[in-house]
């Protein structure tokens, strides 16, 4: 893409309208979903050719930003676990400075912007501002990653529900219902959950969660360069470390690949 999308200007003073009023505008809170730009929904790919602004996050894949609108101004607000990130108190600021100058901004993330997106944060900052705000939905990458290994999150007499965990917060690790998870049949979709997964192995073996349990971590979900490890909770640290994944991954807990789709895997762990 020609134009720098890492430079982002300082903020100014919002300019008013043609009669000192200021223009309205509107922050449209959007999904690109996993990465790959056919999943985009048709919603969010009008509103990446519509927008004045797009405030995009870290894991939004060049393939979507490629469909921007030329004259659009791109900033580049992602965070990253433990590594450098933008404040929230900034990203906030920057979605009501562009809507107050009358703008279209669209603040693009990853997956589904109301899964471990900040969304509540960034909603309330407009609110506070009486910015107007939208939603638009995308494909989360826990729907994407059990798409390409075969399998349904939720299965007649396996499992009735299924939850979506973080691996990590702004603390550090975080902790579930462990007990709850170590349950022989449970399934839970990891986001964020490489760096913990030592950490999850260790407190759902002290719940007594069978070391035989399926584990299945699939990096870069629908996109070219997608890799799946299927692995189990005893062998998880020691396979993910082998693996070397350093693109975003997601870890099913309680989900093997399906014999099918295994046999296409790049990367397949004997389960021990």
């Amino acid at each position: 893409m020609p134009r720098d999308t890492h430079y982002i200007p300082p903020l100014t003073p919002p300019l008013p309208g043609a009669a000192g009023v200021m223009c309205p505008g509107v922050v449209a809170f959007a999904g690109s979903g996993p990465g790959d730009a056919d999943l985009l929904t048709l919603k969010v790919l009008k509103a990446l050719r519509e927008a004045d602004v797009i405030l995009y996050d870290r894991l939004v894949s060049e393939e979507i930003m490629a469909l921007a609108h030329d004259n659009a101004i791109l900033e580049d607000v992602g965070k990253e676990g433990f590594g450098p990130s933008m404040a929230q108190e900034e990203i906030c600021a920057r979605l009501v400075y562009h809507a107050k100058r009358g703008l279209k901004v669209l603040r693009l993330k990853s997956g589904d912007p109301t899964i471990f997106g900040r969304l509540d944060e960034e909603l309330s900052a407009c609110e506070a501002a009486d910015v107007d705000t939208q939603i638009f939905p995308g494909i989360t990458a826990a729907s994407a990653a059990v798409a390409a290994i075969g399998q349904s999150l939720t299965q007649r007499g396996r499992n009735s529900s299924v939850r979506f965990l973080t691996g990590h917060d702004m603390k550090g690790f975080v902790d579930h219902d462990w007990a709850q998870l170590a349950r022989p049949g449970e399934v839970a979709a990891v986001y964020m959950g490489k760096k913990s997964a030592r950490f999850v192995q260790g407190r759902m073996l002290m719940h007594g969660a069978d070391r035989a349990t399926p584990v299945t971590v699939v990096e870069n979900a629908s996109r070219a360069d997608q890799r799946v490890l299927a692995t189990t909770l005893d062998q998880l640290p020691a396979d993910l470390a082998a693996a070397n994944f350093a693109g975003p991954a997601l870890t099913f807990l309680g989900l093997a690949p399906r014999a099918a789709s295994a046999a296409h895997t790049e990367i397949q762990m004997e389960l021990a």
